[in-house]
């Protein structure tokens, strides 16, 4: 069974539409989390949804641009025995 053409083109279209445009908030008899101690100010359901630099580190991809020889490490001992 083929998919139809028209159905591929309308997809994108009916996934774009699906997604809330308001804004976050906390639902009816609830409050937001309380103030961090070391925070100076509540964070906004915004603040609250980003992930922490634990949560996704950044990556370091520097690829080897030129054939080094490593360096002696002082840390690299043979097994003891």
């Amino acid at each position: 069974m083929r998919t139809p053409f028209w159905f591929l083109l309308a997809l994108p279209l009916v996934l774009a539409a699906c997604g809330s445009r308001v804004p976050l908030t906390p639902p009816e008899g609830h409050s937001l989390p309380p103030k961090p101690r070391a925070a100076e100010t509540v964070p906004t359901p915004t603040e609250l949804m980003e992930p922490s630099t634990q949560a996704q580190p950044g990556r370091s991809d520097e690829l080897l641009k030129k054939s080094e020889k490593r360096e002696q490490d002082e840390f690299d001992l043979p097994p003891p025995g």
